[in-house]
């Protein structure tokens, strides 16, 4: 089976997918690594009522930028010419570091000046939950340049008795700035910060500096500055000096940090501000704390009149456990395709339970796929949807269960299917300008309908070509989905001759080509929403290829076609030769023959991007030549050019890479660095932000991990004059000095974090607790009194056939629940107490200005 790697691949470090179904003794996961992993997920819809220029062209060329704190990780396409502009932009990506904030910032582009940020919704890490799932509008706050910070700084403060040479005694406070973690980056590269540092009080503001530190977000400062606190008094013999009430009460360190401008004005990074009193009762304090805003820059007092914007955003953090926790619930989700009837398997009743059913099948369905039972379910619940269709027409058309279990697996293994079907055509469509417009009322002044019913027509006769000659490429899950589908929609509806064919089009016409060419970027067949003419044209495009594939309308010699336009120019495909070839694309697709897809034959597209990378020994200039490149990484090599589409510059065939790993940022003082081993030269990479690096590490890792000859160990630096900056070490060919993180998992064929799906998994049951005890009363109602009792509100929503198998089910998912809620527990209260309030895991959150 060919099966494109899902957006959310599984991190590089993940264990071997075989658990035991026996539980370990209570305290085993304190020995054993417990994965914190954070995802994001969502949509930038629109923004609306921006603030005009001022003048006669009021309209903003306008685009989003989702960051991490400072770090940007995600940005839209420009929105041309206007105040309310419709991204509709979904996202996802895993989170690889800790952060403060979400932020979402709309900005205006300017193509001779720096673009213009008009606002920005920020949203602290632990209020991301309050929004989960829903869209809402956010009303855009001002950005102000001394609020826009992140990072930490470790602290130490010290009281220290001096006697002077006349014999007096002064109280000296030595204030240790040791170091900052995570500044952020200044234009894309590490900043060159100093610090600042004041004592201030009623009366006195003694200011003291670091020195610059070139090039780095994790500035190791290590110095020492002394102020004097009190005034000289005689010496009193006492063990400690008491600072006076008054005065203690009124001092504070205040640390600044900077961005050395050099030539231009040097840029705040943030602050913090500690009361000397945190020595009232200790003579050292030593702790980290968070980088705080200022509030005195230029900040709107009209702060609704930015506009607003419309986010769709789901994050989730999930603690998983050592693998073998989870095998009950893994056993128990893995039994549901044989349970009689499937609405009483654990993995029927998480759809039914869920308040979104698409939050139970992302995990659910990558499961069930890597263990080989998605078909099974999947027919079984496509089988109780036929019960209650009592129209062949409207097969499979709604959102059930079984449909977006389907949607979400055509969705994962036939990614590559539609890169090599359709990203072609696509990319032609997106990148020229031909007006296929054929409504009336929309035509633009000049444009001739017949010239663009003929570019419409062309568009597509070449997509339709295309997709009903590319059965062979057709993964197997797919086609033996698509067989179950068709026997069983036969035996429904045993007198309609065109069911068993429009039972397979409803969802590879219908749900999976129509949707991929009217949203391309969904699917990463395009890196961005097309702009309105385009999304026009495609539109146009996916309603005649879904009617088109429709085998009803085309036997029947009708449309569904509301507008009289599209029925006109549908007249042009309601010919046998149509009809002929789409017959032959769903008797190849729903076959029982088995598939080999493309990747045999030729190389399977799995990621591309723009990067910098080093030179690879060609050059002595060293650390400053660094060039820009386009990645692409198919599942037989790994190559980089000048340009998208040109000659590769440099080949790495996939077979001779030997390790992947993140390169120490103090290599070349560069942030987001990793190192692609192999043959020849390591190749030191720079990826733009922590996401991409995260997701290159991540695919590269993946598609080697079954090579011959892979390191075990490797150097975290870069070898540069004559040694590894690691271990010191001189010889080019020495061993490395660290262990490689990648493991070999067991089953590489799809990659999925089978443990992280079942605790998303966990996590929903522990959600809907309420829902599923609801559904026990339900179950226990009608089997004592055979009929409901209750009110029908309290079960109406739910399918419950076999009351009995349904309660011994939910039975068993509580206690197994249950037996999950202890480890979670102890390593939540493990976790809250070894990170000690002022640790760099846990700094303190100071005051603000």
């Amino acid at each position: 089976m060919a099966a494109a790697a899902p957006a959310a691949a599984a991190a590089s470090s993940e264990a071997p997918a075989a658990a035991a179904t026996a539980e370990p003794e209570a305290g085993d996961e304190d020995s054993r690594e417990v994965r914190v992993l954070q995802s994001l997920r969502g949509k930038i819809c629109e923004a609306k009522n921006l603030l005009p220029y001022l003048g006669p062209n009021k309209m903003r060329d306008c685009f989003c930028t989702i960051n991490l704190d400072q770090e940007e990780v995600y940005r839209t396409q420009v929105v041309e010419k206007s105040l309310s502009p419709f991204f509709s932009e979904e996202f996802y990506f895993e989170i690889p570091r800790t952060f403060q904030y979400l932020s979402f910032y709309v900005y205006d582009k300017n193509v001779l000046q720096r673009d213009l940020r008009i606002g920005k919704v920020a949203i602290k890490k632990e209020d991301l939950c309050n929004h989960s799932g829903k869209e809402t509008w956010f009303s855009l706050q001002p950005v102000d340049s001394n609020s826009e910070v992140q990072g930490k700084v470790h602290l130490e403060l010290k009281l220290n008795e001096l006697i002077t040479e006349n014999g007096t005694v002064c109280q000296q406070l030595v204030v240790h700035i040791m170091a900052c973690h995570g500044l952020p980056l200044i234009n894309g590269q590490s900043c060159d910060p100093y610090a600042t540092v004041s004592l201030v009080g009623p009366s006195r503001n003694d200011q003291k500096k670091t020195k610059v530190k070139k090039k780095t977000s994790n500035p190791q400062f290590n110095e020492i500055f002394y102020f004097e606190v009190t005034r000289s008094s005689s010496y009193t013999r006492k063990s400690q000096f008491q600072v006076e009430e008054e005065d203690i009460e009124k001092l504070e360190i205040r640390i600044d940090l900077w961005n050395n401008g050099n030539l231009v004005q040097d840029i705040f990074l943030g602050e913090i501000k500690v009361p000397v009193n945190v020595l009232r009762n200790d003579s050292s304090h030593q702790a980290w704390y968070l980088l705080q805003p200022r509030d005195n820059g230029n900040k709107s007092s009209k702060t609704d009149d930015l506009g607003s914007l419309r986010l769709n955003i789901c994050y989730t953090e999930d603690y998983v456990l050592p693998s073998e926790y989870y095998g009950p619930l893994k056993t128990l989700l893995l039994k549901s395709p044989d349970v009689q009837p499937i609405s009483a398997s654990a993995a029927y009743i998480l759809g039914e339970i869920c308040r979104d059913k698409n939050d139970a099948v992302l995990p659910l369905v990558r499961l069930l796929l890597h263990h080989d039972k998605l078909v099974p379910f999947a027919t079984a619940v496509a089988e109780l949807d036929l019960k209650d269709t009592q129209d062949a027409n409207t097969i499979f058309r709604g959102n059930s269960l079984a449909t977006r279990c389907l949607d979400e697996m055509m969705k994962i293994v036939g990614g590559h299917y539609l890169k090599v079907t359709l990203k072609p055509i696509l990319d032609e469509i997106c990148e020229s300008s031909k007006s296929c417009e054929i409504d009336p009322i929309k035509l633009k002044e000049g444009d001739n309908v017949e010239n663009n019913k003929e570019n419409l027509r062309y568009y597509v006769d070449k997509l339709f070509s295309t997709i009903v000659k590319s059965s062979m490429s057709c993964p197997t899950v797919m086609c033996d989905t698509f067989y179950s589908l068709r026997q069983m929609a036969t035996q429904r509806f045993p007198n309609d001759p065109h069911v068993q064919y429009s039972a397979v089009s409803s969802f590879v016409f219908l749900r999976f080509f129509a949707v991929a060419v009217v949203s391309p970027h969904t699917f990463h067949l395009r890196p961005h929403h097309p702009d309105p003419q385009t999304v026009r044209t495609l539109t146009l495009i996916s309603k005649t290829i879904q009617t088109l594939g429709s085998w009803g309308s085309l036997s029947k010699s009708k449309s569904s076609f509301k507008e009289t336009f599209m029925c006109e120019f549908f007249k042009m495909f309601q010919e046998e030769g149509y009809i002929i070839a789409v017959k032959k694309f769903l008797d190849e697709i729903s076959s029982t023959e088995t598939k080999e897809s493309s990747g045999t034959s030729e190389p399977v597209h799995l990621k591309e991007g723009e990067m910098y990378k080093r030179a690879q020994g060609r050059t002595r200039i060293g650390k400053k030549n660094f060039k820009k490149r386009w990645f692409c990484l198919t599942s037989r090599e790994l190559t980089y050019h000048k340009q998208p589409g040109k000659d590769a510059i440099y080949t790495i065939p996939v077979k001779n890479i030997l390790a992947v790993e993140k390169l120490e940022e103090s290599s070349f003082n560069k942030k987001n660095m990793f190192q692609v081993i192999h043959m020849e030269k390591p190749l030191y990479v720079q990826a733009n932000n922590c996401v991409e690096a995260n997701e290159w590490i991540d695919v590269l890792c993946r598609v080697s991990r079954c090579n011959q000859n892979r390191l075990s160990f490797y150097h975290p630096s870069a070898y540069l004059n004559g040694n590894w900056l690691c271990c010191l070490e001189t010889s080019e060919n020495a061993l490395g000095c660290k262990p490689c993180t990648a493991g070999v998992p067991a089953d590489i064929q799809i990659d999925i974090d089978e443990d992280r799906e079942t605790e998303r998994i966990y996590s929903l049951f522990t959600l809907s607790l309420l829902k599923l005890q609801k559904m026990e009363e339900a179950c226990g109602t009608i089997a004592v009194y055979q009929g409901p009792q209750k009110e029908p509100d309290d079960y109406s929503n739910f399918v419950i056939e076999d009351s009995v198998t349904t309660f011994k089910t939910i039975q068993q998912i509580k206690s197994i629940i249950e037996k999950l809620d202890e480890p979670h527990e102890k390593y939540r209260k493990k976790r809250s107490s070894s990170a000690k309030y002022g640790s760099k895991e846990n700094p303190i959150v100071g005051k603000t200005s």
